[in-house]
């Protein structure tokens, strides 16, 4: 820790903790665990985003596997090179949409090496288990292109048919070499690759989308906590969106399937859902178009605007959500105004790293009168306001796909469905309890998150084996044992063999 201690910045914390990582990885794991509050944002998000951003730079030893465009027809032969045959979580990008840094190409390579670590430290995946891959076919980011240090192709991107190609010989190699049962996790790919390939994919592999989905369980596990606050039935809201790509078309989604569990038609739940993205409010036939694909699902009979702040004032809006990575949006008008139709507002600022925040926890506190329920992707600290200390809830994805990967591969899941992120997020919401709320949170205490991982996987255990999802028999009769059982140890095995003495007078 005083090694830990030493360094001044978060970079530099982050690149001593990958050196122990290269020297010793289980005392790695055992620090990481051990002050995994401490440590989260260091090993992931905020300090990734900077990580990536100066990956050339300060990268020392090589972790994962690189699969170019150029390896096409070769792609199994590739994995052959991994020295582990029991690979059971796969991490996979091509580094097109980091956070909300856009295009970083192979540095992107920070992001499936950060989450692996966090399946290891938060839900104990063992970590030989776990393999990093990066697809790279190129950037379109002219920076990187530039730079000396750039340790991938040096290529605009390759897209259509070729990057088809690319990704469907990768899959079915991984489960060539690896087995059908293989996790695969799409990690920080463009908006308009991420759905295709999820639907592509999702009913053929073992596979899922943590920004599509995990960010949607981990928000719609906010709201659901946030229930208790407002007093409000989930139908009773009514939702908008600053953002309409793939974190906030999965978080609507998942929306909709919450409501329909509770008896409202999906056609009725979609209209009580509005969205923004980059040309104004999502709209029917709107003149500067750009409302296809999943949009088309949310889009309202309605006037054109760009305005946000004169949309909330139309809309009325009782939760606004900003999932698109541009800062400051939620400005001081918006939050007063959410204050003022609303006597409890729910602003959720979600999107990554801390720069890119909607607003901070002591601005949406501030401008409510502390009457507001808030959650961010980043971590904000505690805030102060009318003699009361308030707890901003951060919704990190690690609530959820830790817990969801640890269940997959040890229940033997072969398809992830959507109901099944649906369950991880109301199992969430109950382990807020009600001195949680008190203190604002609507997420337990990131200190809890390697037990709120067990008991994720453990619910969602039940639910996969009522549901004839599981394939791993026998069925274990007490779940949440037989996963604590599994989970990766970060002590020291003794290598002194067991040392006994037969009966007296028998012969040895």
């Amino acid at each position: 820790m005083q090694n830990f201690y030493h360094w001044d910045n978060d970079l530099d914390r982050y690149i001593y903790l990958a050196a122990l990582q290269d020297r010793n990885e289980k005392l790695f794991y055992r620090l990481l665990t051990e002050n995994v509050e401490l440590m989260m944002p260091v090993v992931y998000t905020p300090t990734v985003g900077q990580v990536c951003q100066k990956f050339g730079l300060i990268y020392r030893k090589p972790r994962g596997l690189y699969i170019t465009v150029h390896d096409l027809g070769h792609v199994y032969q590739i994995l052959c090179n991994w020295p582990e045959d029991h690979v059971k979580a796969i991490v996979v990008t091509d580094g097109e949409r980091i956070l909300g840094l856009g295009d970083l190409g192979a540095y992107g390579m920070g992001i499936p090496i950060g989450k692996l670590s966090l399946y290891t430290a938060l839900a104990g995946i063992n970590p030989q288990h776990c393999l990093p891959i990066f697809l790279d076919i190129g950037t379109d980011n002219q920076e990187l292109l530039d730079d000396p240090l750039y340790i991938g192709l040096r290529q605009k991107r390759v897209r259509g048919q070729l990057f088809d190609e690319l990704v469907d010989e990768f899959m079915a190699a991984t489960v060539r070499r690896f087995g059908h049962d293989t996790l695969i996790q799409f990690e920080d790919f463009a908006n308009r690759d991420a759905f295709r390939l999820l639907d592509k994919y999702k009913d053929e592999y073992c596979t899922f989308n943590d920004d599509i989905q995990g960010t949607a369980a981990v928000a719609v596990a906010g709201i659901l906590a946030s229930l208790r606050i407002t007093g409000k039935k989930l139908s009773d809201n009514v939702f908008l969106f600053q953002g309409a790509g793939e974190a906030s078309i999965g978080i609507a989604q998942l929306i909709v399937k919450a409501m329909e569990g509770k008896g409202i038609s999906e056609t009725e739940a979609a209209s009580k859902i509005w969205m923004v993205d980059r040309r104004g409010l999502v709209t029917k036939d709107r003149a500067s178009g750009g409302v296809t694909g999943h949009k088309k699902d949310f889009a309202k009979e309605y006037h054109d605007t760009k305005d946000l702040a004169k949309m909330v004032q139309e809309i009325k809006p009782s939760a606004i959500i900003g999932a698109a990575a541009v800062p400051k949006v939620f400005t001081e008008q918006i939050i007063r105004d959410m204050a003022k139709f609303n006597e409890r507002p729910i602003i959720m600022a979600l999107s990554n790293p801390t720069s890119s925040a909607e607003c901070t926890a002591e601005e949406a506190y501030k401008y409510s009168e502390g009457r507001c329920v808030f959650a961010s992707g980043s971590p904000f600290g505690p805030v102060t306001i009318n003699g009361q200390t308030l707890y901003p809830g951060q919704g990190n994805n690690a609530y959820i796909f830790p817990g969801v990967a640890l269940s997959t591969i040890l229940c033997g899941v072969r398809h992830i469905t959507d109901t099944f992120f649906l369950k991880s997020a109301q199992i969430l919401a109950d382990m807020v309890t009600e001195e949680h709320l008190k203190e604002g949170r609507v997420y337990p205490p990131l200190s809890d998150i390697r037990e709120v991982s067990v008991q994720v996987a453990a619910g969602l255990s039940v639910y996969a084996y009522q549901e004839g999802l599981a394939a791993h028999y026998p069925e274990p009769q007490d779940k949440e044992a037989f996963i604590r059982s599994q989970l990766y140890s970060t002590e020291y095995e003794s290598f002194v063999p067991d040392t006994y003495h037969w009966p007296e007078g028998v012969s040895q």
